[in-house]
């Protein structure tokens, strides 16, 4: 059983491609599951918290600059890389408008998943999820602002209420049961991983299934920008990290951190205030990111962490 689900995760790629193409070719079944995604998401953050004990987080809090870092690395790297973007590609302004919404939102729970994939330090991923994800009620609309003029406001106590169901609630529990060894934990860990593939991989089908006619309709050239936005977001988290005597793990953590964001947050407010136009960048950055993030999971996973 060990080698099936060894072999079964190193194939994430591979299921990620499969299942997307199925997706485009029957967007209707796909889409018609939506309402799977938060309880999928909630499974996968439970299943990392049965890897975790509170002296994780304890451990976290106590190194405080390597927060510090991150956080500064997702508001300054993120928001200047979409600004950069849509100036050298002179692209339409309401598309731009998007890109920038991507950039300034806090980091996403699929980071955390992503991070737990590819080996990185789970507890430090959870703890920047949530704390820019505070942040963010403050420094969210500062940052778009800086960048377009425009004001915005954002829907605190919906974005706090996700973020307690989705992450906080899951994660705890799993802390709890891992804690006090209320399963076979040594036999339970065995299968998390396979638990997060499929996880992962029926969530990014349902995306791609959901938002087919947007990427038929605006084709290419958004959704190069926005792969450019996640690559170079995760390359600058990583470098700078390395150039800092980060140890290898810490620097995917933040690498995977910076470049991954809430683009549901984004999207939300993009269709509250400036229509559909300006919420295909967030639409986007969800499909691109789930794809993106399991590849390179996958190819860090096969590293040592050196």
């Amino acid at each position: 059983m060990k080698h099936f689900v060894a072999k079964s995760t190193s194939l994430f790629p591979l299921w990620v491609i499969l299942f997307s193409i199925w997706a485009f070719l029957d967007p209707q079944y796909w889409s018609n599951l939506n309402f799977l995604i938060v309880p999928l998401l909630s499974l996968v953050m439970f299943s990392m918290g049965l890897t975790l004990e509170f002296d994780d987080f304890y451990r976290i809090f106590k190194n405080f600059k390597t927060i510090c870092l991150g956080i500064l690395l997702q508001f300054l790297i993120m928001p200047i890389l979409g600004f950069l973007l849509i100036k050298f590609f002179n692209i339409e302004q309401i598309i731009g408008i998007g890109v920038i919404l991507v950039g300034c939102a806090p980091g996403g729970t699929a980071s955390n998943v992503i991070c737990y994939l590819a080996k990185g330090d789970v507890a430090l991923s959870i703890s920047l999820t949530v704390c820019s994800t505070i942040l963010a009620v403050l420094l969210m609309p500062i940052l778009f602002w800086l960048y377009t003029g425009v004001d915005i406001e954002i829907p605190i106590y919906q974005m706090m209420l996700s973020i307690f169901k989705i992450v906080i609630i899951p994660v705890f529990l799993g802390v709890i049961v891992n804690s006090f060894n209320f399963l076979n934990m040594e036999k339970t860990k065995l299968y998390l991983p396979l638990i997060a593939v499929i996880a992962i991989v029926l969530i990014i089908t349902i995306i791609i299934g959901s938002n087919s006619n947007q990427i038929f309709k605006h084709g290419p050239q958004i959704f190069f920008i926005v792969i450019c936005h996640n690559l170079f977001g995760i390359f600058l988290g990583f470098y700078i990290c390395k150039k800092m005597n980060y140890s290898e793990k810490i620097a995917r953590t933040l690498a995977i951190e910076v470049g991954m964001q809430n683009s549901g947050l984004a999207t939300v407010l993009a269709i509250k205030y400036f229509g559909p136009p300006a919420a295909l960048a967030g639409a986007f950055f969800s499909i691109w990111h789930n794809i993106s993030g399991p590849i390179l999971a996958s190819i860090w996973k096969r590293k040592n962490l050196n």
